[in-house]
């Protein structure tokens, strides 16, 4: 009932939000009537708020279509990979006219990136995925709104999720002969999973895993998030926030978390802050600030936009990693696409390196959650452990922003540099890694940032 109260609501806002924004345009134009009327600007301003506040936010498009490398501009042409039914890969491939540009791409690594499925799309990671076009392939999981996939596409479990990891590490195995994996808050966990699962069938595993913010280990320094997760019951979270998608959508009647519950729920954690950038961005308006204006329009367009999540996959996601701890537990069963049920064994990994990254001030994963991978991996050489945690950096600013480019880029570009040429395979053979040119590239920071190598 209550999704369709909140559909309902935003019927009935949407007219006035459409009526605002019109508004806000008249008393903007200084050629209408209208734009010549004392205090014009400061009412142009706050129907352009009223207009946002009250506006639906559709998905938003990645929109990149060139990047600078070393000083040539190369195309970008986004393109589906693989089209599953809750999630497509998406590729973005680079092309250029420059003979040594093209030869410099074809050598550089390939990166799958595993956004999160927690409530906004993927296109949250714009900024980590424009940042690493310029010296990897790059492709990135798109996952789609439960409420548009039809009730004949089935359940969308956990297990889904990590089987969907395990089978776009294998594509792009299968085209460059390894990959790079990196995984921001929430995915940590399946992707973990996946290589696991990998590393225990003597499957060839990923060169390198970047894990980014996420709750590995949601005991150790427990935010709000981890808090309300952990104090309510299985059973509370099914009762209270799990409703049927109304009748207006494809995938009328399924059982989903809804992303603007998702939503409120990011916005109540800090609510000073929210009220504050919107009258900021009020008073950008009046004072003809349009630089400023539109760096909160970017924001809020890609934070007010969100997704729903089916609901067994949240349930089931809640229960795992937030109250029965399965992973680091090691009771975590997890089942493939064949029917059976294989145990997640991190211990088994030996040849894929590890990074973790968490940020110094987040307030979503807490500091050693996403720390605790090293402990759950003690078979892999201590030399392809590495830990960093970036100064003054939030949540999100670990992947996106000044912070993300500068800081923590290039530790996470030295990394994989540094290990791209260490191909494990069955028997364990490894080739000398190739870091010359990441120290290079990092030289100039590393003395402003904090690292450790994780000693067993």
């Amino acid at each position: 009932m209550l999704y369709q109260l909140y559909e309902s609501q935003r019927a009935l806002i949407e007219p006035f939000s459409e009526m605002a924004n019109a508004a806000s345009k008249a008393f903007h134009n200084p050629l209408n009537p209208f734009g010549q009327l004392p205090f014009s600007q400061r009412l142009s301003a706050s129907y352009a708020l009223m207009h946002r506040l009250g506006k639906d936010y559709e998905k938003p498009a990645f929109g990149i279509t060139e990047v600078d490398v070393e000083g040539t501009s190369v195309a970008i042409h986004e393109r589906v990979e693989i089209d599953k039914p809750f999630c497509q890969l998406l590729r973005f491939k680079r092309f250029s006219d420059n003979q040594a540009t093209l030869a410099k791409l074809k050598g550089q690594p390939s990166v799958l990136i595993v956004a999160p499925l927690s409530g906004h799309y993927a296109t949250l990671l714009r900024d980590t995925v424009q940042t690493m076009l310029k010296d990897h392939k790059v492709y990135i999981t798109d996952w789609k709104n439960a409420r548009n996939i039809p009730l004949s596409e089935g359940e969308f479990h956990l297990d889904d999720y990590v089987n969907y990891v395990q089978e776009f590490i294998r594509h792009l195995q299968g085209k460059y002969g390894n990959c790079h994996v990196m995984s921001v808050c929430q995915p940590t966990v399946p992707v973990l999973a996946a290589t696991s699962l990998m590393a225990s069938r003597g499957e060839l595993t990923p060169l390198t895993v970047t894990m980014m913010g996420g709750p590995i280990d949601a005991r150790k320094s427990p935010t709000a998030v981890n808090n309300l997760a952990m104090n309510k019951s299985y059973e509370w979270f099914e009762n209270n926030v799990i409703f049927r998608v109304p009748p207006n959508y494809p995938g009328a009647g399924r059982h989903v978390y809804p992303g603007f519950m998702q939503h409120t729920g990011f916005v109540a954690m800090n609510p000073d802050r929210h009220a504050k950038s919107h009258y900021d961005f009020f008073l950008d308006l009046v004072k003809g600030d349009d630089v400023h204006a539109e760096q909160h329009r970017k924001f809020y367009d890609e934070y007010n936009a969100v997704l729903d999540l089916d609901a067994s996959y949240y349930l089931e996601t809640i229960q795992t990693v937030f109250q029965d701890f399965k992973l680091v537990n090691g009771t975590w069963d997890v089942r493939n696409p064949d029917g059976n049920t294989e145990r997640v064994r991190p211990q088994d990994i030996t040849t894929t390196a590890i990074l973790s990254v968490e940020g110094e001030l987040d307030d979503i994963s807490g500091s050693g959650q996403t720390e605790a991978v090293h402990q759950l991996c003690p078979n892999v050489p201590q030399t392809k452990h590495k830990h960093f945690e970036a100064p003054g950096a939030g949540h999100y600013g670990i992947f996106s922003g000044r912070r993300w480019r500068e800081v923590v880029y290039p530790v996470v570009q030295e990394f994989i540099l540094a290990h791209r040429g260490q191909a494990a395979n069955t028997s364990g053979t490894t080739t000398p890694p190739k870091a010359s040119q990441a120290k290079k590239a990092v030289a100039k920071t590393t003395t402003s940032v904090k690292t450790s190598w994780v000693k067993k």
